[in-house]
């Protein structure tokens, strides 16, 4: 007892020592002393991730704080699962926050949008009741606003960052009046352990409009369609330190908090259930197509990066509706394994994003913009950033042995385990829900080849003398060896999300997962991959190829210039474009992209001399015009109508206020 108490007690002080990091450079960056704010909020987020590290060694634990809020004792307590999200999460912050915003200025207010969107994470993580949690909620949302509104690094940022909190608090108000439905039901208890008793007693209709709004409340901060639409413009407005910190802790936590809702708030079975898995489950798959497919025509850093965290996001959330609908066809095992495939993806998704967000940045502090043009970087930059970037693109490409490839190995298999099912309906999401994750994964593939090939290979212009930060290199390094490492000890960390599985659905899920050094979904006879080996096996077969380029420079092939239309060759006016490379699906999914394109001739005094030509090329958004413009202009010509209101006229306002008391009267008396 004694020794659990001071386990308890160290928790706690490690975690009030985060609290008052962040809380001290939050300060730190009010009072405009941006040197001292960038590091203790580094050391905050860096200490958060040491903390997660050390918690989940030792085991998940509880502690309250001596406050109250709403008559209600303020309690926070991290679980396992929580603990892996923050660590894979506040890694990619740290760096990003002691890098700082390549923004000239606005540096404090970024600095205190990153405080106050990493205390909201922390509540968010921990918070055990709805009054505490749709605080931090907000928190998070208010930080993310004002880190791109102080870098404005687009003309157009505070429009953008209006549209996303309006969609945020879409979201807010759905997540709002599910709390309130579950604290209704809970006779006014508003704890989170409340929740899923009072849950059992409501009806399947309101079950099912409960786990919806919840979907739609945390799926406007994932990404799901039709809320992905804010992504690319956002995030576009900001730096890469500002993508790494929303990609990473922040999509963390919201995911974390969605599946917290769907499968322990809500009970484990019903028609209901399957209803909500399937929902889930085809909102998911759709909205990892719909933003793969869209990232793959961007062509700044941010807004592809941006719109690729909108789809692993999906893919996740896939995941997790596989997992409802296992659930309630009884597989306990089968559903762990899809809760934790999930919780695997996000983990690597976090730092590979970070990764290669910081390395955006570092183009910016080079060239002063974010366009994915090729500009030889790898040949100028150092190996630091040549390996950090490869492991980060091919693990979000999804090639092996990095952890992309290992978690969307795992979603395929747990979509497969679909022929364990009963009933027809099942079965056929699960096996569409593949056919979209497989054209998902090819469509990211060609995305981070372009991404890598365009953005940093190439060659270098003769008049770009710019070099390349060498500290952006070696977080980039740091970030892409972190994904590497995660998947060779795979086998070993997985482990310590079995606990929740347990304690969630009476499975060992996790600890199924692994046989010694081989990854199988549950059973070897199905399936099995090594991360481990590969890391090992993979060199080993690049000695052939290294062998082949070795006789090939012994004996090089006689190089001759090609025929370049009688003109003298110009590598840059030759390179491959963001819209060459990408085109060719622009075309085949015009349908869904809708492609418009102008171009603008201007002549001088004969016509056949041309002076300028400016080509504008887009696509379409597809909600942005059928529903989010319908939406503003309605708001529009409401606010229109209501200002008649402000009249002026003194008579006018008496007369309303008269009204307005006589109606309050007719209320209490007819009561």
């Amino acid at each position: 007892m004694r020794a659990a108490w001071i386990e308890e007690a160290g928790m706690a002080e490690g975690f009030f020592i985060i609290f008052v990091l962040l809380a001290a450079g939050l300060l730190a960056a009010l009072c405009s002393q941006t040197t001292a704010a960038r590091w203790l909020i580094a050391a905050g987020a860096a200490w958060a991730a040491i903390q997660a590290a050390w918690a989940l060694h030792a085991g998940a634990q509880g502690f309250s704080l001596p406050m109250a809020l709403a008559g209600q004792p303020l309690r926070f307590a991290y679980s396992t699962d929580a603990l892996w999200l923050m660590l894979f999460g506040f890694a990619p912050a740290a760096l990003a926050a002691a890098l700082c915003t390549p923004a000239r200025q606005g540096s404090a207010g970024w600095l205190f949008g990153v405080a106050v969107s990493l205390l909201g994470a922390l509540g968010v993580y921990g918070a055990q009741d709805a009054y505490a949690f749709l605080i931090a909620w907000e928190l998070m949302s208010l930080g993310g606003a004002v880190m791109l509104l102080s870098e404005s690094l687009s003309a157009q940022s505070g429009q953008v960052s209006l549209f996303m909190l309006a969609l945020l608090e879409v979201g807010a108000v759905a997540l709002l009046l599910a709390c309130l439905i579950l604290g209704r039901a809970a006779h006014g208890g508003m704890d989170f352990a409340q929740f899923s008793a009072a849950a059992r007693g409501m009806s399947g209709g309101l079950e099912l409009f409960v786990g919806l709004l919840l979907l739609v409340g945390f799926g406007a901060k994932l990404g799901l369609l039709p809320f992905y639409e804010w992504f690319a413009d956002a995030y576009a407005a900001g730096s890469g330190a500002s993508g790494a910190i929303l990609s990473g802790v922040v999509l963390n936590a919201a995911f974390f908090a969605l599946a917290r809702g769907l499968v322990q708030w809500l009970p484990g079975s019903g028609l209901w259930l399957l209803v909500l898995g399937a929902v889930v489950t085809a909102i998911g798959v759709l909205s990892a197509i719909f933003t793969v497919l869209h990232a793959l025509q961007q062509n700044d850093w941010r807004a592809l990066l941006s719109l690729s965290t909108a789809e692993n996001a999906s893919v996740a959330v896939t995941a997790l509706g596989a997992c409802l609908i296992f659930r309630e066809n009884g597989h306990a095992d089968l559903a762990a394994l899809a809760w934790t495939v999930a919780f695997l993806h996000l983990a690597g998704h976090a730092l590979a994003k970070g990764g290669l967000f910081l390395c955006a940045d570092g183009i910016y502090r080079a060239v002063g913009h974010y366009t994915i043009v090729q500009r030889g970087w790898l040949r100028r930059a150092g190996l630091a950033l040549g390996v950090g970037a490869l492991c980060c693109a091919m693990s979000l490409a999804a090639i092996p042995p990095q952890m992309g490839f290992v978690s969307e190995w795992f979603a395929f298999q747990t979509v497969f385990q679909g022929f364990h099912l009963d009933d027809l309906g099942s079965k056929l999401i699960l096996a569409l829900a593949g056919a979209g994750l497989a054209l998902t994964a090819a469509v990211a593939l060609a995305t981070f080849i372009k991404l890598f090939g365009v953005g940093l290979l190439g060659a270098r212009p003769a008049e770009d003398r710019q070099p390349f930060p060498r500290r952006y290199g070696w977080c980039v390094l740091a970030l892409g060896l972190g994904v590497l490492v995660c998947a060779a000890g795979l086998p070993i960390w997985i482990r310590a999300l079995d606990d929740v599985d347990f304690a969630i659905f009476g499975a060992h899920g996790a600890a199924a997962m692994a046989d010694n050094w081989i990854l199988v979904p549950l059973t070897n006879t199905f399936a099995f991959i090594s991360p481990s080996k590969l890391v090992v096996a993979m060199p080993l077969l690049a000695i052939i190829p290294l062998l082949l380029l070795w006789v090939g420079w012994r004996r090089r092939p006689r190089q001759a210039r090609v025929w370049y239309g009688g003109m003298i060759e110009d590598p840059q006016r030759a390179a491959t474009t963001s819209l060459s490379f990408a085109n060719a699906l622009r075309n085949y999914y015009s349908f869904i992209y809708r492609p418009v394109q102008s171009a603008v001739r201007t002549h001088g005094a004969n016509m056949y001399f041309l002076q300028s030509l400016d080509f504008h090329h887009d696509v379409t958004n597809m909600f942005e015009t059928s529903l989010f413009d319908p939406a503003r202009n309605f708001v529009w010509r409401l606010a229109g109508g209501l200002r008649r209101l402000q009249s002026g006229d003194l008579n006018f306002y008496l007369s309303f206020i008269g009204i307005l008391l006589a109606a309050i009267l007719f209320l209490t008396l007819w009561q």
